[in-house]
């Protein structure tokens, strides 16, 4: 039996569905009264949802005084039938989800997100932006545990199997040393990096799997995590995250979302925003060839 990445019954039919409803019309979609854009947060849902309103405005005022709509999502396969469906145009979608997306003929890329590359010794941004990320393996500080190795047997905290970097790279790093992430670990799934941490400080768990270095969305309500708290491993990198837009928008839209997330994350308020929503720093143009190491991780960690 292969364990797909998304493992989602849901958008396989959904696919299926759709093929059998269509219209059969190859006309392009462009938004004429609304634009909807959907993301699921890496941090806690409430806060964020309140921080879209921001976000609407000034892509609305990017895109000639469309009205925009952001949405949050409880999870990826939701967004991923969303754009399927036609009730949402944009997508922030992790690579996984992404190729998922793109394989159900649902999504097309158009950008990817560049964040501050990490120091890897103590967590700090560096001052570079970069195309790619790490996930990291998390544990308490005066844990008895010191490699990955000694993972086998402890209770994980991994986020949902379409997360690169909260399942994905990590199970394929315990899988590379013949640590099975389904049957030879206590799983458990958290929605969101901040709440993996979260049961990692509360001691629910032993390990917990984020991205790099996402102590930093706990830091202001807990200081010392990076005391309390420390790294075993890393993966291998991980392209960063996407702009997704619905298969059928026209190039023209594409190129128009295209100018208007760069120009966002090139202000300084925009940069703000777009930060507070996903930790991003800006965008740059990306094109489906650059997640084909997503597609052999996906390989990887199947059997």
């Amino acid at each position: 039996m292969k364990k797909k990445v998304m493992g989602s019954t849901l958008v396989a039919a959904t696919a299926l569905m759709l093929a059998a409803c269509g219209d059969g019309g190859d006309e392009a979609f462009e938004p004429t009264d609304k634009l909807r854009v959907q993301f699921v947060p890496s941090q806690n849902a409430e806060t964020l949802d309140v921080i879209a309103q921001p976000l609407e405005d000034l892509l609305s005022e990017e895109l000639d005084g469309i009205e925009v709509e952001v949405s949050v999502s409880t999870d990826y396969p939701s967004v991923i039938t969303a754009l399927g469906s036609g009730s949402v145009d944009v997508g922030f979608l992790p690579p996984s989800a992404y190729v998922t997306a793109k394989e159900e003929g649902f999504a097309e890329v158009i950008l990817q997100s560049l964040r501050y590359g990490v120091n890897e010794e103590d967590g700090t941004p560096t001052d570079e932006l970069v195309e790619g990320y790490k996930s990291q393996f998390l544990v308490r500080a005066d844990s008895d545990i010191e490699t990955l190795e000694d993972v086998e047997g402890k209770t994980v905290a991994f986020q949902g199997r379409s997360s690169s970097a909260g399942y994905v790279w990590p199970a394929a790093s315990l899988l590379d040393i013949g640590i099975d992430p389904e049957t030879d670990v206590n799983a458990v799934e958290r929605q969101g990096h901040d709440q993996a941490i979260l049961s990692l400080l509360d001691e629910s768990v032993d390990v917990a799997v984020t991205f790099q270095d996402a102590r930093n969305t706990v830091a202001n309500d807990f200081p010392d995590v990076w005391e309390t708290t420390r790294v075993i491993a890393t993966t291998e990198m991980i392209p960063n995250d996407t702009i997704s837009v619905r298969s059928d928008m026209s190039e023209e839209w594409q190129e128009k979302l295209q100018t208007a997330f760069i120009n966002i994350g090139k202000s300084e308020v925009g940069r703000q925003i777009i930060f507070d929503v996903y930790s991003h720093e800006g965008y740059m143009e990306s094109e489906d060839s650059n997640f084909d190491i997503v597609r052999q991780y996906e390989e990887e960690i199947g059997e």
